[in-house]
């Protein structure tokens, strides 16, 4: 019944036959779809062109939205060059809707996006929008706490060129070419733009080489348009996600154990190529009608292709869990592996718009398929002279398909009054075939028991008002959202031979009020998310000894948004934003394991804070433009404690920081063009700090002592980046 009034709604967007406003550039009718407008009763934040150029040039996309409200970003490695990551609202990556052009960047199996392959992605936007909560239907893994939409650049009249070259701390450096031929008289056009990037990193084996390429090849007309897209994004980097525990961190900051051996004579030593590599490449063709100038056509065709392994080295690992027989004795030996992946998505998308002067209404449908392997091979045992048996030691595959539909109307029944309604219809459907890569190792799990089949059908339903009067506007939503487990939740959960997981459900409320006037402007935003079957760590293990997440039956996010802009002067603005929340689990229980595996031991907590869920972050920002061309901005971010695990306990607590950070630039003419220098400087005060991390724990089973210990990813002391822009 739900599919039928969905597709019939789809099918009255097909009789809308006049037109009350201006043609619309076709360009941006692409990702219009999936983007709340101004009267949309959703929390979220536009970031512009000129915004994303003026971020830091070492910054991934995360670290470039760092200072909106809500979010949090860490790094791996200490710096913006290399593994980021974000949360917002403290929702995890794997839990924020990310699409390009309207077509979802989440990896469908761990529903995560990896900012590093796709390197110098900010200066290949035009837009960001950032929806916190549910925010609209959006295609892919569902926004299950935030959403992130990307547009590339917009068809520009006249030809351009671009060129910029950045240098800094840890022998960073960057450079970017762009250009564009600008729209022909014909209607033509084409773009392209290209970006290397190398560093040493703060910590040792953070290295980065990476390079991405994007072009488009178009033509816009005026009832047609037609545009071709192709994104890479290739890097080689230094494995960084062992991180440090907090004796070694007191010792040396920049120590990474990743790679580490010794000789014969206790000699340490580290293998240069323990490394994450992988490539991806985005292909997309958009087609734009307009019917009319109220109805638009507009459909997506994607393909993605992605491949990489990570390799290394590993000391007096037993030659039988990788399918290597011993030979004249030898059971164990040093060894070389790689561990392998490679994936493919193909998308179809078309969206129908209707716009009015009281009405917009949009819907459409994405079908997609998913592929992707995982293989282990072995290149290497010290032990074994010659030849040996180089079969993969576990190949594991999964199939994901998608079906979802949508429709989406604002009404403006009254001219300070908007009604807002969105419905979406998603179908999935799983499998998992294969081994996983410690099956040879525990036994537990033969090959045929990781097959793994599954379909879920989610209705997620959001409904809200707008009310505006002159510079005050109000809104208020309620939105349900449901979210599939990903890939190593299934499959961990099947070697623990727990109960099975059930997919996650939340209630999403907001209740806003923004004021806009023209030297001040102001918002406050209440929120209330509310869990159902959340999945959560819980202490329980696999038999391979890896966490395994089970379903907590109530939890919640609860806080209040505020932000702030003043304008007391013509060259002076200060921005502020300040998050205050509680996000808990109603009832806790953490099973810790004896320090043999043999079993595990329960500990209930009652009532405790979501790990990495600080129940404070605020932002203050000063600009000031005193001359021509002449930019100076000053900004600091506040994070509070956060915890490593949901047991609330203080040594499993990240501290609370505030970082600082300052950038000048400078534009000047030069000749048909112009040049802006940039100096760029982050974590200004010089703060040591770790921002996020991870925990273990384990019980006695002789004593019953409790024994725990942290690992932590320090984050860079200051740097700089120099950068000079030529524009033309």
């Amino acid at each position: 019944m739900k599919k039928t009034l969905l597709f019939s709604a789809l099918s009255v967007l097909c009789l809308c036959a006049q037109a009350q406003e201006k043609t619309e550039r076709l360009d941006s009718v692409i990702v219009s779809a999936s983007r709340a407008g101004k009267n949309t009763p959703v929390t979220y934040e536009n970031v512009g062109k000129d915004a994303l150029e003026r971020s830091n040039p070492m910054n991934s996309l995360p670290q470039t939205l760092g200072l909106l409200p809500s979010v949090v970003t860490t790094s791996e490695g200490g710096t913006g060059l290399g593994s980021t990551a974000m949360t917002i609202r403290g929702s995890k990556g794997s839990q924020i809707n990310v699409t390009l052009n309207g077509i979802t960047l989440n990896d469908a199996e761990s529903q995560e996006v990896f900012w590093l392959n796709i390197p110098s992605l900010a200066s290949m936007l035009s837009s960001v929008q950032v929806q916190r909560g549910l925010g609209t239907s959006a295609s892919g893994a569902g926004a299950f706490g935030a959403s992130i939409n990307m547009n590339t650049a917009f068809v520009t009249p006249d030809p351009w060129a671009d060129v910029s070259f950045s240098a800094g701390s840890y022998k960073t450096f960057i450079t970017t070419l762009a250009a564009s031929t600008g729209r022909t008289r014909k209607g033509f056009y084409a773009s392209a733009a290209f970006s290397q990037n190398t560093t040493d990193g703060y910590i040792r084996n953070a290295f980065v080489q990476s390079q991405s390429a994007f072009a488009v090849l178009g033509w816009l007309g005026r009832k047609n348009s037609l545009r071709l897209t192709y994104l890479m994004g290739n890097q080689r980097s230094g494995i960084t996600w062992d991180g440090i525990d907090l004796e070694q961190y007191a010792k040396d900051r920049t120590y990474n154990g990743a790679g580490e051996y010794y000789d014969e004579f206790g000699n340490v030593y580290y293998y240069d190529n323990q490394t994450d590599n992988y490539a991806q490449h985005h292909v997309q063709l958009q087609y734009t009608h307009a019917f009319t100038d109220a109805l638009t056509l507009s459909a997506t065709a994607n393909y993605t292709r992605g491949d990489g392994y990570d390799e290394y080295y590993k000391v007096n690992k037993k030659l039988k869990n990788y399918g290597i027989p011993a030979e004249q004795g030898v059971s164990r030996s040093d060894m070389i592996y790689q561990k392998k992946m490679d994936n493919n998505l193909f998308t179809v998308q078309p969206t129908l718009r209707y716009r009015m002067d009281r009405l917009t209404i949009n819907g459409g449908f994405t079908l997609s398929h998913y592929s992707g392997g995982h293989w282990g091979e072995v290149l290497w045992v010290k032990a074994l002279s010659g030849e040996f048996p180089k079969e993969n030691w576990y190949t594991n595959t999964g199939v994901k398909m998608e079906g979802s539909a949508f429709v989406r109307a604002e009404y403006r029944p009254l001219e300070w009054l908007t009604a807002y309604a969105d419905l979406q219809y998603r179908t999935i459907h799983y499998t998992m075939e294969g081994s996983d890569d410690d099956w040879l190792e525990y036994g537990a799990v033969p090959e045929d028991e990781m097959n793994y089949r599954q379909v879920w059908h989610f209705f997620n339903p959001r409904a809200g008002v707008t009310a505006a009067f002159g510079n005050h506007k109000i809104y208020a939503s309620a939105a349900i959202g449901h979210r599939e487990p990903g890939r190593s939740d299934i499959k961990e959960n099947i070697k623990g031979e727990g109960t099975p997981i059930k997919p996650e459900a939340m209630l999403d409320v907001e209740l806003g009020y923004r004021f806009e006037g023209e030297r001040f402007q102001a918002s406050a935003n209440l929120y209330a998310m509310e869990y159902k079957d959340m999945l959560l760590e819980t202490g329980k293990l696999s038999t391979a000894g890896y966490a395994i997440k089970e379903n907590v039956s109530r939890a919640w996010r609860r806080g209040v948004e505020l932000e702030a802009a003043w304008e007391p002067l013509r060259w002076m603005r200060a921005d502020g934003n300040l998050t205050l929340s509680m996000n808990q689990i109603a009832d806790y229980t953490s099973y810790v394991p004896y320090d043999d595996y043999s079993g595990t031991v329960p500990i209930n907590y009652g009532k405790t804070t979501m790990l990495m869920s600080p129940s404070t972050i605020g932002m203050v920002q000063l600009t000031f433009l005193p001359l021509e061309g002449f930019f100076i901005s000053v900004d600091g971010k506040y994070v509070g404690k956060q915890y490593l695990d949901n047991s609330m306990r203080e040594e499993m607590a990240v501290p609370q920081y505030f970082v600082m950070n300052a950038s000048v630039q400078k534009t000047f003419r030069l000749g048909p063009g112009k040049m802006t220098v940039g100096l760029y400087a982050h974590n200004l005060l010089n703060h040591m700090y770790y921002a996020s991390g991870w925990r273990w724990d384990s019980i006695s089973k002789e004593d019953g002592t409790l024994y725990s210990g942290v690992g932590v990813y320090p984050q860079a002391p200051r740097n700089y980046m120099l950068k000079i822009r030529f524009t033309f």
